[in-house]
C-alpha cells in the first residue's frame, strides 16, 4: 500500500510545473558559472588571494573543477532551500486547496500511509535536486577545468590535494541532502497546518531568513538561541574540508538536524491525524 501511494505522490509532484523550477534554475545557473570561471577565473583567484601574495607563493592548478564546484556549493547552498519549499510546502496544503483530502481518504488509505507517502516523495524530490547540483557542478567543473588542489581560507588556510577531495565532496553533498531534508521537513510541517499552498512556502522562507539574520548578528544574547536554529547547523558541511575533519563540530550538528527532521515529521503526523478532513 505504501509503495503504491508513494508512486502516486511522485507522479503528482512531477506533474506540476513548479517542480521543475529548481532543476531548471540549476541547469541554467551552474553551466553559466562554470563557463564564466573557465574564461575569467584567473582574475577571480588573483583578487581572492591578493592579500596573501606578500606572505605566500602560489603554485599549482588553483583554477580547476574541484575549486569551482566548491565555490558553486558555497554560493548556492543558501538559495537551494527556497527551491525546496516550492514543492515541500505545497505537498499537503495543496490537497486542502484543491479539496482532494476527502477523495484520498475514501480509498483504503490510512492517514498515516498518506502522510508517509507524501513525506517520502518530498524527500525523494529533495534528494534528486541535490544530486542534480552535485552532478552539474562537479561534472561540468571537472569536464571544463580538470582536477587540482583546492585552496580554502577560513579561520585557517587549508590546501587540499586533488586525491583527497572526492570523498570530502561526497560527504558534503550527503550533508547537503540532510540539511535540505530539514528544510523539507519544516515546510512539510507548515503545509500540514494550513489549507493554502502559498502560506507554508512563505512561512518556511521567512523562518529561514529570520534564523539566518539572527545567526549572523554577533550579539552575546543570541549565543544562547543560535544553537537551536537548524540554519546554524546547515553550514557544517564546511568542516569536511578542514584538515583534519572537524567531527567535533559535525556530530552535534548532525544530531540537531535529525532532531528537527524527526520532530517535524512526528508533529505533521499528529496534526494530520487530528485534522478535521471528512466534515
Amino acid at each position: 500500500m505504501i509503495l503504491t501511494a508513494y508512486r502516486v505522490e511522485m507522479s503528482k509532484i512531477f506533474s506540476k510545473w513548479r517542480t521543475f523550477i529548481g532543476f531548471l534554475a540549476l541547469a541554467v545557473l551552474i553551466p553559466i558559472v562554470v563557463v564564466g570561471m573557465s574564461m575569467q577565473g584567473e582574475q577571480f583567484f588573483k583578487f581572492a588571494t591578493a592579500g596573501l601574495k606578500d606572505n605566500f607563493e602560489f603554485t599549482g592548478h588553483l583554477l580547476n573543477g574541484y575549486a569551482v564546484a566548491y565555490i558553486i556549493f558555497s554560493s548556492l547552498y543558501l538559495h537551494v532551500p527556497f527551491l525546496i519549499t516550492l514543492v515541500a510546502g505545497e505537498v499537503l496544503a495543496g490537497e486542502a486547496t484543491a479539496g482532494t483530502y476527502r477523495l484520498l481518504l475514501t480509498r483504503p488509505l490510512s492517514r498515516a500511509t498518506m502522510v508517509n507517502a507524501k513525506y517520502l516523495s518530498t524527500l525523494t524530490y529533495t534528494f534528486l535536486l541535490v544530486v542534480c547540483m552535485a552532478v552539474l557542478s562537479l561534472g561540468l567543473g571537472i569536464g571544463f577545468l580538470g582536477t587540482g588542489e583546492v585552496f580554502i581560507i577560513r579561520q585557517q588556510i587549508t590546501i587540499l590535494q586533488a586525491h583527497d577531495l572526492m570523498w570530502r565532496f561526497a560527504f558534503a553533498y550527503a550533508w547537503a541532502f540532510l540539511a535540505m531534508a530539514t528544510v523539507s521537513s519544516v515546510a512539510f510541517l507548515c503545509s500540514s497546518l494550513v489549507e493554502n499552498a502559498i502560506g507554508p512556502i512563505m512561512t518556511t522562507m521567512s523562518i529561514i531568513i529570520v534564523m539566518t539574520i539572527i545567526s549572523a548578528i554577533d550579539v552575546p544574547l543570541f549565543d544562547y538561541v543560535r544553537p537551536l536554529f537548524f540554519t546554524n547547523h546547515m553550514n557544517s558541511w564546511k568542516f569536511f574540508f578542514d584538515d583534519p575533519v572537524r567531527w567535533d563540530r559535525i556530530i552535534p550538528s548532525f544530531i540537531a538536524l535529525m532532531v528537527h527532521i524527526v520532530g517535524c515529521f512526528v508533529a505533521a503526523h499528529i496534526i494530520i491525524r487530528r485534522k478535521d478532513i471528512l466534515t
